[in-house]
């Protein structure tokens, strides 16, 4: 099958135990984009902003290939800032891959294959970009797909907490709530969520609880 001439920036392609979303703990190839438009307070992947190496679709997919794996991830940085991202979703979809995109939310999801499950973050104001997040996409989320919540204190969970009732969430897809590495701590996230009773799982980064704060891992 022809591939199409997509070139890609890209910060790293490595194997690992995924952390998060409900495919937690499954052997998966990432697949790291470089680049993204959003600054988030607690972001833990900075490294990715800029640099990494130009890839075409065949040599990615190579690597992938090569790992041995059917699950993968598409992330970032932000993947969708990349206007060859869309290709490259298509194309490992297309190669029987369990493949799922990790997205920041500001940037319109709605042209992703169907085929890729999404995992969508909803940024909280103490992320510092609450302001960019484009609700229209929650339109295109299904059944299949996740919306992520990075919880820094008392007021992003109260935060969060509204907008998952008022936007009637849960029945959209399912919703993960996480706590922000060192800035709050998990069991209290979770009193939090059981005294309301609310209709989330709670998400911790099983990679970090693996090899802590490890780059490409």
């Amino acid at each position: 099958m022809a591939v199409p001439a997509v070139r890609l920036q890209i910060t790293e392609i490595f194997l690992s135990i995924q952390g998060e979303s409900t495919r937690a703990g499954l052997p998966t190839v990432f697949v790291r984009l470089t680049g993204c438009p959003l600054r988030c307070s607690y972001c833990d992947t900075a490294y990715a902003f800029s640099g990494g190496a130009t890839w075409t679709l065949d040599a990615i997919l190579a690597e992938v290939a090569r790992r041995g794996t059917r699950y993968v991830t598409v992330t970032g940085g932000e993947p969708l800032a990349q206007r060859g991202t869309h290709a490259l979703l298509v194309a490992l979809c297309d190669r029987g891959y369990a493949v799922s995109l990790e997205t920041g939310g500001a940037i319109d999801v709605s042209g992703v294959d169907p085929r890729v499950m999404k995992v969508l973050d909803l940024k909280t104001p103490a992320s510092g970009e609450a302001g960019r997040n484009r609700y229209e996409n929650l339109d295109h989320l299904g059944g299949d797909d996740q919306l992520k919540i990075v919880v820094c204190d008392r007021a992003d969970y109260e935060w969060a907490r509204q907008r998952i009732e008022a936007l009637d969430l849960a029945a959209r897809c399912e919703v993960l709530l996480s706590p922000a590495t060192g800035r709050l701590e998990p069991r209290q996230l979770a009193e939090w969520i059981l005294a309301d009773a609310l209709p989330v799982r709670l998400q911790l980064q099983l990679h970090k609880v693996l090899w802590g704060d490890v780059a490409g891992r």
